[in-house]
């Protein structure tokens, strides 16, 4: 059962591939450093989809904050180890910035202090029916290939947080399951381990050591999991899990296994491993099962929130531009509704821009408010066949006070 308090868990303490061009032309991004008044020609013109933009001709007069919010910080890296997190200001999304900066891209855990030479680095391969074998950081620069972009959320992602742990990046590495037969590692076994190096000097709060994550071969071909060497054109930084971390594009992060030294191959029957059963309850799961064939696939299900609510002037009356991201999911979310209080009813957001669900989709909503107060604003899913376990229980509500209409 999914927890409707997104602080819960973690934060109680503190796929297709795409071009460049295409990204650029559908959806977008973070890029440091931005103001938050943003020129109305930083949207994508509506008129250019055949829709009157009602906010053409109209004045920008500010940007109303989320309430309710801690006061997170955001864009720079904080604390060590399991306890290390980087929050991406979502705020400050446009269409004109494709891919969050190296230097802006959310962290959840900061490398260890014992994290060893990278430029010796090895991944050791073994199976039971497969003699092991070790590949360089050397071998695998060779087959790096351009993986596309592709958006990352951590499990964890809450409120209190603004929603920080979530960013796209463009990525290079190389397909997992192509190494694994390049190298004669067959399917013989049903599923693949893939562990990364995860020891630190001190005790987390937050967390606990031991990162590693089990898939069926299936899973990694249908996802297209990669061993990410890459992030926008330059090596990873060990925060972001230098020298090698596992990719899988539509899974959440947990999934994601940094520093990867290990991949293993093992039998249907083999146990859940520590981080599975850590972040069980954050993808879905039913409860915390023992083994991993009793695990969904920790994939990303359809998802939608406001990241930025600005107030303009149109002739002589005051109207507000939500201002969201959708992301998640398989196929475009043509049904997403909005409601701004539980007494109203839900309407179909006015203007979507999206065309694919990795990484993410840009839609806007007029909104005029009838009198100053609190409002809560909750996005769903309106076709039933649809997941959206997160969504539709309101996990990504946010709130904000009006204080002129």
């Amino acid at each position: 059962m999914i927890q409707t308090n997104p602080d819960a868990g973690m934060n109680r303490h503190i796929g297709k591939r795409i071009s460049r061009r295409e990204l650029l032309q559908g959806s977008f991004a973070t890029g440091g450093g931005l103001m938050l008044a943003f020129d109305k020609a930083t949207w994508l013109k509506s008129s250019q989809l055949g829709v009157k933009d009602p906010f053409d001709g109209g004045n920008q007069l500010g940007v109303v904050d989320f309430s309710q919010e801690a006061l997170a910080p955001m864009g720079a890296a904080i604390g060590d180890g399991l306890d290390g997190r980087l929050y991406t200001d979502l705020s400050q999304l446009t269409s004109q910035t494709a891919i969050t900066a190296t230097e802006q891209f959310y962290i959840r855990t900061r490398a260890s202090t014992l994290l060893k030479d990278q430029e010796t680095w090895l991944v050791r391969l073994s199976g039971s029916e497969s003699k092991p074998i070790e590949v360089s950081l050397a071998e695998l620069k060779k087959t790096v290939q351009s993986m596309g972009v592709h958006l990352m959320e951590c499990a964890g992602n809450a409120r209190s947080v603004h929603f920080g742990l979530m960013s796209a990046a463009e990525w290079s590495g190389v397909p997992l399951v192509e190494l694994l037969e390049s190298v004669k590692f067959k399917p013989q076994s049903t599923r693949v381990l893939v562990s990364g190096f995860d020891t630190y000097p001190t005790k987390s709060i937050t967390s606990q050591p031991g990162a590693s994550w089990v898939f069926t071969w299936d899973e990694l071909r249908r996802a297209g999991a990669f061993l990410a060497t890459e992030m926008n054109g330059k090596p990873l930084t060990k925060d972001h899990g230098a020298p090698v971390r596992l990719l899988v594009p539509g899974w959440y992060g947990c999934a994601c296994i940094k520093w990867v030294n290990e991949i293993t191959l093992v039998e249907d029957a083999v146990e859940a491993t520590s981080q599975m059963q850590e972040f069980a309850g954050r993808t879905q799961q039913p409860g915390v099962p023992k083994l991993v064939r009793d695990y969904k696939p920790a994939r990303i299900e359809q998802a939608a929130m406001p990241t930025r609510i600005e107030k303009w002037l149109l002739g002589e009356r005051i109207a507000y531009r939500v201002v969201g991201i959708l992301w998640g999911g398989s196929g475009p979310a043509n049904t997403l509704q909005i409601r701004f209080n539980p007494e109203e009813d839900y309407v179909p957001v006015g203007n979507i821009q999206q065309k694919v669900n990795d990484p993410w989709g840009l839609w806007t909503h007029t909104w005029i408010p009838k009198q100053p107060g609190k409002y809560l604003i909750r996005l769903r899913i309106k076709d039933p066949g649809t997941a959206a376990t997160r969504l539709n229980a309101g996990y990504y509500m946010r709130s904000v006070e009006i204080t002129e209409v």
